[in-house]
C-alpha cells in the first residue's frame, strides 16, 4: 500500500488493536477512518452500515481491512519487458512470490535464486554437453524439470525465466529461416512452468477440443455465479439475454472458458467423439437444467471469428436447435425472441454470433475516443453497433468467414440484454490498460443501454450490468470463480496500477515507452467514463500523481512530450465533459501545463521539419 492507503491501513490496525485489547470503540478514530476511506472512494467498495451500531461499525472496519489487504496483494505488471533481456533478482523474486504464494517463504525464494546463480557460471562456460543436448531434443525440456519439492521447482522456474535472453537469438534464427523450438503458449501463473522458456515457436490448443474439460467446469461455475448475482440484484428475475464477448486470445489462454460460459447460459454441453474431439453442443433438457434457457448475444472479435470457424458453426447450430425446441417460451428465451422476430418478418432470427464485416476488425470506438470526435456517450454505442451488425455461422454462406448484415436481429438482442460478460485472461493487461476493452465491451454495454426504457427512479435509461471474470492466477477445476461488477474491477485496477507510485515509477524508468503507456491509460480512462463509470477520486489522484507532481511532470515531458500533453489533455477533457468534478485552481494549473507542453511539442516538430528540409 502507498500514501493515503498506507495511512488508512495504519488507522484500521490501530482501531482493531484497541478493540482486541478491550478498550472498546474509539469513535474519533472511527470518524478518521471513515473520512479517509471516503476521500479514497472506499465507501463504494465497503459501504458504511446505515444503522451505525457499535457491532456493525466494528464489522465494517474488519471488512475494510480485508479490502485493503486485497488491494495490497493484487498483482500488477512492473514496467515493460525489454525483448531478450534477463530478469533482475528482484523481478525473479516477484515472479516466485506471485506463482507460489504462501507455499514458498522469502528465504526459500532467495535460496532458489542463489542456487541458480551458483549454477549459471557452469552453463555460461560450457552449456550442456552433446549428450544432454540430444536428451533435450528427444525428451524435451521437461526431462530436466525437478521431480521433488517446491524449492526445487522454484529453482527450476528461475533457471527457465533467466533464459529469456534466448528470445533475441530465436528471432534472428527465425529471420534467417532456421528452426525454432516449439513450446506451448500461455501464462506462467495460470498454466505453470510448461510455458517457459520464452523465445519459442508457441502453439496453443486444438480448436476441435474447445472448451477443454477444465474450461468447461470453470465456465459452468462462472455462468451459475453470473445468474445468481443477477437474481439477487433483480428480485429473483432471470435475465432474458446476456451478451458474452468471445475474444481469440482469451479463448486460447483459457482453453475456451468464454465459450463454456455461453453454453452453460443457454443450457447446452459439449459432446465428444471417440478421439476426444468435440463434434456438437447438445441442449440439456429443461428438467435437468432447472431454469430457463438464457438467450446469448455472442460478440466475436475478428480474431475469434477467423481462427475458430468450427466453434462459430457449432454455436450457430446449437442456437438454431434452441430456437426450434418444443419448449415453453417462458422457459426458453432464445425461442421467445426468435418467434417475436419472425412475427415481424425478420430472416435468420436465430442468428446470435455478431462481429465486424468480413475481413474487417475493430469497433472504431477507440479511434473516436482518441480523436475526441464525439459529443454524447450514446454515440459510442451507436458506433459499436454499426460496426458489429454482421452475423456469422454455418447458415451465412458457403465459406466459414462469410457474414451477413442483420441489424434487426442485433437490435432485438441488445434491447433484451440485461448483462454483459467479459473475461480478463492476463494479469499483465486489464480493463484499464488497453483501449480494446472499453472500445468493445464498454461500447457494447452502451449500445444495449441506448435501447432501454427510461428508469422512472433516475429519469435516465436503465443501466446494463457488466460482469468481469478475471481468469488468471488459478486453474484448478474446483477453484472459485469470482464475478465482479466492472466498476469494482476498475477501482481495484486503478488503485493497484495507475494510482500506485510503484507502478508509475516503474513506467517512468522505461523512458518514452513507459510515458506512452501512462498516456494510453489516461485515454482509456475517458473511454470507461463514457461507457461505464470512473470514480472522481481516480481523476483527482491521477492529476496529483502525473500532472501536478512537478518532478513527474518534468520527467514525462522530457521522455515523451506528446504523451505528457495527452495526459493533461485527458484531464481537461474529463472536466469539460462533466466526468470529473474539481476546483478552478486545478483547472487553471492544468491549462497552463497544457499551453507549455503544447509549445514544446510545436517547437520539437518545427525543429524536426527543419532538419528534414
Amino acid at each position: 500500500l502507498y500514501l493515503e492507503l498506507a495511512n488508512l491501513k495504519e488507522l484500521v490496525d490501530d482501531y482493531r488493536s484497541a478493540f482486541v485489547d478491550g478498550y472498546g470503540m474509539d469513535k474519533d478514530l472511527l470518524e478518521s477512518i471513515c473520512a479517509l476511506a471516503d476521500r479514497n472512494g472506499m465507501l463504494n467498495d465497503v459501504p458504511f452500515p446505515e444503522d451505525g451500531t457499535d457491532e456493525t461499525a466494528n464489522e465494517w472496519v474488519s471488512n475494510l481491512n480485508v479490502y485493503l489487504n486485497t488491494v495490497s496483494e493484487r498483482l500488477y505488471s512492473s514496467g515493460l519487458h525489454a525483448f531478450g533481456s534477463m530478469p533482475t533478482d528482484k523481478e525473479l523474486d516477484s515472479y516466485l512470490e506471485a506463482y507460489f504464494g504462501d507455499r514458498l517463504t522469502e528465504e526459500q525464494r532467495r535460496n532458489a535464486i542463489s542456487t541458480w546463480h551458483s549454477s549459471a557460471g557452469q552453463m555460461r562456460s560450457g552449456g550442456r554437453n552433446l549428450l544432454e543436448q540430444a536428451i533435450t531434443f528427444v525428451q524435451g525440456e521437461e526431462f530436466w524439470a525437478p521431480k521433488s519439492g517446491v524449492t526445487d521447482q522454484a529453482s527450476h522456474i528461475v533457471s527457465l525465466l533467466s533464459r529469456s535472453t534466448e528470445e533475441l537469438h530465436s528471432l534472428v534464427n527465425g529471420l534467417n529461416g532456421g528452426y525454432i523450438e516449439a513450446k506451448a503458449g500461455g501464462d506462467l501463473l495460470r498454466d505453470g512452468a510448461d510455458v517457459l522458456p520464452t523465445g519459442r515457436n508457441i502453439h496453443s490448443l486444438d480448436p476441435y477440443r474447445m472448451p477443454s474439460a477444465s474450461a468447461w467446469k470453470r465456465g459452468q461455475r462462472a455462468a451459475e455465479e453470473i445468474i445468481r448475482q443477477h437474481l439477487t440484484a433483480n428480485g429473483g428475475n432471470y435475465p432474458e439475454t446476456v451478451a458474452v464477448t468471445l475474444w481469440g486470445l482469451d479463448a486460447i489462454k483459457t482453453k475456451g472458458e468464454s465459450v463454456a460460459i455461453v453454453l452453460a447460459l443457454v443450457g447446452a454441453e459439449p459432446v465428444k467423439e471417440g478421439t476426444g474431439r468435440i463434434v456438437r453442443y447438445d441442449l440439456v433438457p429443461l428438467e435437468k437444467l432447472g431454469r430457463p434457457r438464457i438467450d446469448v448475444l455472442c460478440s466475436l472479435s475478428g480474431i475469434f471469428r477467423d481462427s475458430f470457424a468450427n466453434i462459430v458453426d457449432l454455436l450457430d447450430d446449437v442456437f438454431e436447435r434452441a430456437a426450434s425446441a418444443d419448449e415453453p417460451v417462458g422457459q426458453n428465451y432464445v425461442r421467445k425472441h426468435v418467434q417475436e422476430l419472425e412475427e415481424d418478418g425478420v430472416e435468420r432470427a436465430a442468428a446470435r454470433l455478431f462481429s465486424n464485416p468480413p475481413g474487417d476488425y475493430g469497433s472504431n470506438v477507440n479511434e473516436v475516443v482518441t480523436a475526441g470526435d464525439w459529443e454524447e456517450s450514446e454515440s459510442l454505442g451507436e458506433t459499436w453497433k454499426g460496426r458489429n451488425a454482421f452475423s456469422y455461422g454455418r447458415r451465412e454462406g458457403n465459406v466459414a468467414t462469410a457474414g451477413t448484415s442483420r441489424p434487426e436481429v442485433l437490435d432485438k438482442l441488445l434491447k433484451t440484454t440485461e448483462r454483459v460478460v467479459q473475461e480478463v485472461d492476463s494479469v499483465e493487461y486489464g480493463l484499464s490498460d488497453i483501449q480494446e476493452y472499453y472500445a468493445n465491451t464498454g461500447a457494447l454495454k452502451k449500445a444495449a443501454e441506448n435501447l432501454k426504457d427510461i428508469d422512472p427512479t433516475t429519469g435516465k435509461q436503465k443501466r446494463v450490468a457488466l460482469s468481469v471474470i478475471e481468469a488468471f492466477g488459478t486453474s484448478g477445476d474446483d477453484s472459485p470463480v469470482e464475478v465482479k461488477d466492472v466498476e469494482e474491477v476498475l477501482r481495484l485496477e486503478y488503485r493497484s496500477k495507475l494510482l500506485n507510485p510503484k507502478w508509475r515509477d516503474a513506467m517512468l524508468s522505461q523512458g518514452s515507452g513507459g510515458a506512452y503507456e501512462i498516456s494510453q491509460r489516461m485515454t482509456a480512462m475517458i473511454g470507461w467514463s463514457a461507457t461505464a463509470q470512473v470514480d472522481n477520486f481516480v481523476f483527482d489522484q491521477a492529476c496529483e500523481r502525473y500532472a501536478l507532481d512537478e518532478d513527474v511532470a518534468k520527467q514525462l515531458q522530457r521522455s515523451n512530450p506528446e504523451a505528457f500533453k495527452n495526459v493533461v489533455r485527458r484531464l481537461l477533457e474529463a472536466a469539460g465533459r462533466g466526468m470529473w468534478e474539481t476546483d478552478n485552481d486545478t483547472l487553471e494549473k492544468l491549462k497552463e501545463l497544457y499551453d507549455n507542453v503544447d509549445d514544446v511539442v510545436e517547437q520539437g516538430t518545427a525543429r524536426t521539419m527543419t532538419t528534414l528540409t
